[in-house]
Formats: C-alpha cells, structure tokens, sequence
C-alpha cells in the first residue's frame, strides 16, 4: 500500500506541472489534449489516494463525480463570461444585471454542491467526502502553484 501511495503521489505531482505547457498549447498543436489528459490522469490518481477509495468505491463515485465537474464546469465558464476585462462599454443597467446573474451563478454552484454532497455520501462515507472537498483544494492549489512559478509567459514569473 506504501508503494501504491508513493507511485500515485509522484504521478500526480510530476503531472500537475504539465499545466502550463497544456495551456501553452491553446493556440493549436497536438499535444494539447494529451497534456490535459495526463493532467487529468494526475488528478485522478491524487483524488483516488486522499480519498482513500476501494476499486469499488471508485467504479461507483467516479461517473458521479465526472456528472459533478461536468455541471460545475458549466456554471464556471458562464460566470467567466459575465465578466469581462472591460467594463467601460457597459451601461451601469448592464453592469447591475451581469452582477446579479454571478450572484444566482454563485448560488446555484453552492446548490449544486450541496446536492452532490448527498449523492457522493450513497457511494463514499461522509468522511471520504470530506477529504474530497480538501482534495480538490490542495490538487488546484498545487497545480496553480506551479504555473505562477514557472518562468516565461505561461506562468507569472516575469509579471
């Protein structure tokens, strides 16, 4: 078991830095999907060994979690476009309803939450949830923390 977590920790950590050369892709080549399923991969492995998941526990949490950050995924992108870099050309009307919109957005990700928060416990202890939520924290934190500190124009060492 020791093996098993050392393994699935180096591949997370060592996949976590392909990020920044995923998001260096955007523009086109074919490596891009590769990288971002590694990264995938990655986050996987790591959520598979904080959470402490049995081969059947993950056969069970996995399609309801990938129905998870499928929904929030959505929510997430249309927040991101009621907020735009600028806001000059926006009457103040505009500007109030895009505000309130990312308000009922916001909400409707804490109600989603909360409804799978029900739904991973008919899989996975409450515990295991737990350890979910902090896992998606610490996998995000980690993988933002390298591409700020990687150098050159994808991370924000030259800022």
């Amino acid at each position: 078991m020791n093996y098993l977590f050392r393994t699935l920790l180096l591949l997370s950590l060592l996949t976590a830095g392909l990020l920044p050369e995923a998001a260096a892709q955007r523009g086109g080549g074919g490596q891009r999907p590769e990288r971002l399923s590694q990264l995938e991969n990655a986050r996987v492995a790591y959520i598979t060994q904080k959470v402490s998941l049995t081969p059947e526990q993950a056969q069970k949490f996995w399609p309801v979690y990938n129905e998870f950050t499928g929904k929030r995924r959505d929510l997430n992108q249309r927040l991101r476009q009621l907020r735009p870099s600028q806001t000059d050309g926006l009457s103040d009307q505009q500007l109030r309803d895009n505000l309130n919109q990312s308000f009922k957005l916001r909400q409707q990700d804490i109600e989603l939450e909360k409804d799978y928060f029900e739904k991973f416990q008919r899989v996975i202890s409450v515990r295991q949830v737990a350890a979910l939520f902090l896992a998606e924290r610490q996998f995000t934190r980690e993988v933002l923390k390298r591409v700020a500190n990687r150098p050159g124009p994808q991370g924000m060492a030259d800022e």
